[in-house]
């Protein structure tokens, strides 16, 4: 009888403990044990050690959109097994929701697996949201040494250069990146951009290559591009043309709208450039930038009540939007 008892005192011992153990596997036992996870947890109690099963689990949480879950079951994964497909995807929740915890994380993954550009890269990312741009730009000019056709690095140095106010460093970089991947239309569209604002006038050929390629006459941002260029070389009627041209190939083109009226404003059209600013706001009623600038038309024109609730407006849907609300403040 006595044994008896004692074997029962032991089962129940050991039932309880693999209770506990199951209770504490994870904070969120809860919703584990329920469809659709609750196979694969169930399949976890029977193998925990399996790595795999714990990164399935965390993709579906992922997929619904359940962040903490997930990457808690991440991270056990890469506790069990030190894969570059676990880091990476750990690294990338990080950066975007605690930067602070994606270095110290990928700082300790990268001594695991020193050769993973894809975690050096989500370093520059949690440095740079950091506003750690030095650091950032070090661990760039790393993976470009190393492997000097990263196009993500140069393109991410080309970024913290332009940063740096180290405009020719800058456009080198995306020179570079485009001779790597000339077909490649955002980084075509990067050059672009980059050319246009520094007055560069290889601008137009970049554009009208681009142009020549779009055979449906579909894309706006080569004229766009090209405005930019003749406005910063102040041939702003040239530049209106081309952001007619933009507007007219993608009416819902916002920066068209705004540096359209912005150039008009330069040449005093007032009226003109409210227009602008006036039927941008109507294509994106959320668009501060063009209630702003419709603020300064009016007030220009003298319309003091109306450009001080414009101001308003902007500061409204943009609490970044600073200038708008100082020079509403300035209206008496």
């Amino acid at each position: 009888m006595k044994l008896i008892f004692k074997a029962f005192i032991i089962t129940l011992i050991v039932n309880i403990t693999a209770c506990n153990h199951t209770d504490n596997s994870s904070p969120y036992n809860d919703l584990l044990i329920q469809p659709p996870y609750s196979t694969l947890t169930d399949s976890i109690k029977d193998n925990s050690g399996n790595d795999n099963l714990y990164f399935r689990r965390g993709l579906l949480l992922r997929k619904n959109e359940l962040i903490e879950p997930a990457l808690d079951d991440f991270q056990k994964a890469w506790s069990l097994k030190n894969k570059e497909q676990y880091a990476a995807i750990i690294s990338a929740i990080l950066v975007e929701k605690k930067p602070d915890s994606a270095i110290i994380f990928i700082k300790n993954a990268l001594q695991k697996i020193p050769s993973s550009t894809f975690l050096k890269l989500d370093l520059v990312r949690a440095y740079r949201s950091l506003n750690e741009n030095e650091k950032a730009l070090a661990v760039c000019n790393n993976i470009i040494e190393i492997t000097p056709g990263q196009i993500d690095a140069l393109m991410m140095q080309s970024e913290l250069l332009e940063e740096k106010k180290d405009t020719l460093g800058s456009v080198a970089s995306l020179e570079k990146a485009y001779s790597l991947a000339p077909f490649d239309l955002e980084l075509n569209y990067n050059l672009a951009f980059r050319y246009a604002q520094n007055r560069n006038a290889k601008t137009i050929s970049l554009c009208d290559s681009l142009l020549k390629m779009d055979s449906a006459h579909v894309h706006a941002e080569p004229y766009y591009f090209k405005g930019v260029y003749y406005s910063n070389i102040n041939e702003k009627d040239k530049a209106i043309n081309f952001f007619n041209l933009a507007i007219q190939h993608d009416y819902n083109f916002l920066d068209a709208y705004l540096d359209k009226g912005r150039t008009l404003y330069e040449q005093k059209k007032i009226n003109d450039a409210l227009k602008v600013f006036t039927l941008a706001s109507s294509v994106s009623p959320a668009y501060a930038d063009a209630y702003y600038w419709t603020g300064k038309c009016l007030q220009a024109l003298g319309q003091k009540d109306e450009a001080k609730e414009n101001y308003r407006r902007a500061y409204g849907f943009d609490k970044t939007l600073t200038e708008a609300k100082d020079s509403a403040d300035k209206i008496k």
